[in-house]
């Protein structure tokens, strides 16, 4: 049953030619059942066999069975066989049921002006068919109630196919909205995996730029120093082989949320690193051979995760820079101020500074990726960065982190 169902549902038109010829078959019967029998006196006259009735009928059929297709069309058409039946003087027969049909079908499926126009054709289609063929010793009230009677199929069969076409209106409203929606999450669920993987890429960048650079400085001064001392050497290969392994827990950390798409948990993960840190982070720049000058001011608190993580990456970062711009007498200081509603950083160096266009324009063919981490790290806090050469000589990193969350 279900099949037929979807068959039927797939070739309307189909099925609209088959009511038509069932249609007309039924009224071309009756015409031919009325021509066989006499009409008495007393009654009004009916449609006969003839040329213009069975024309008549094939249109109106031809209405029904083309009625989805093109809905407009078929109005006018049946409206001008309606206009020729009351000049040819043929009367109502069994096929002006396709007056109804097609009345539904343009209030469902129509134009807003057919619409209109087919409920202005359905109402005075009776009053013009009672007038033009009106029933014999019938008082005028009888035929303003029976006019009434039969306005009414077409204000229901319009009313219908009116309502027909809001609920399909509604449904298609809802199918958009439900569409939409879709696609905002699709829209918003790709850019949480955009800003995570952006932000797991800054911290593979912090992560390999600071570890790698200070196993580069330490390896070189290893080499230089193997044969007139090796005890210096040693120490260096020391801190190679501990920055190489601190290297490979935080870059274990963020493979593990790579994976599993949680945050980190287990204790084979390193936490994230804070504030209190940046004194080993210094320690570390120092045996590397970059002298630091490292203070605290303010009275040290508890801060958000996300701002200590944000001021541990920039000082890194800013290290990092100076190990890498700065030249190889070049020495930092590193200024932490707890102020009542926020987090102050001041990072300089004496060297020759970084080129213009890695702090200004984020570098090209791939450099200054760190300058733009750094901005968007205090972006996402709502923090300000001021970044640039120092009168002096040398550069100089300025943030300025508040407590409370950015909107």
């Amino acid at each position: 049953m279900q099949r037929v169902y979807d068959f039927l549902r797939r070739h309307p038109t189909g099925v609209d030619v088959f009511w038509a010829v069932f249609l007309f078959g039924i009224n071309l019967a009756g015409l031919i059942s009325t021509a066989d029998s006499p009409t008495p006196p007393d009654e009004a006259p009916g449609a006969v066999l003839g040329v213009p009735s069975v024309v008549a009928s094939l249109l109106l059929a031809l209405v029904v069975a083309l009625r989805r297709r093109v809905p407009e069309r078929m109005l006018v058409l049946a409206t001008v066989v309606g206009l020729a039946q009351v000049a040819l003087d043929v009367p109502v027969m069994l096929v002006n049921f396709a007056m109804l049909v097609i009345v539904y079908t343009v209030a469902a499926d129509g134009a807003g002006w057919a619409s209109r126009f087919a409920l202005v054709v359905g109402l005075a289609a009776a009053p013009v068919s009672i007038l033009r063929w009106p029933e014999p010793d019938q008082t005028v009230v009888r035929q303003a109630l029976f006019i009434v009677f039969l306005m009414v199929p077409f204000a229901l069969a319009w009313v219908l196919g009116d309502s027909i076409r809001t609920r399909r209106a509604y449904l298609a409203q809802l199918e958009e909205r439900a569409a939409r929606l879709e696609r905002e999450r699709e829209a918003q669920a790709k850019v949480a995996v955009a800003a995570e993987r952006a932000r797991i890429a800054r911290e593979l960048h912090d992560v390999v730029a600071h570890n790698v650079s200070v196993m580069v400085v330490q390896a070189d001064g290893a080499a230089y120093v193997l044969d007139a001392a090796p005890d210096q050497a040693r120490k260096a290969l020391e801190t190679i082989s501990g920055t190489g392994r601190q290297a490979l827990a935080e870059m274990r950390r963020l493979l593990g949320v790579l994976r599993t798409g949680e945050p980190e948990e287990s204790g084979e993960y390193v936490p994230q690193p804070d504030v209190e840190q940046l004194g080993e982070l210094v320690e570390q720049c120092r045996t590397a051979g970059l002298p630091v000058d490292f203070k605290v001011e303010g009275t040290p608190r508890p801060l958000p995760s996300g701002v200590e993580l944000t001021a541990y990456r920039i000082v890194q970062e800013a290290l990092t820079n100076t190990r890498k711009h700065g030249g190889p007498n070049a020495g930092a200081s590193v200024r932490l101020v707890y102020f009542d509603d926020g987090l102050g950083l001041l990072v300089e160096d004496d060297g020759k500074g970084a080129p213009h266009e890695l702090y200004e324009d984020g570098g090209a063919d791939g450099r200054g990726h760190g300058m733009i981490g750094m901005r968007e790290r205090v972006g996402m806090v709502g923090g300000t960065l001021d970044a640039g050469p120092r009168p002096g000589g040398g550069f100089r990193i300025s943030v300025l982190l508040p407590l409370k969350p950015a909107h």
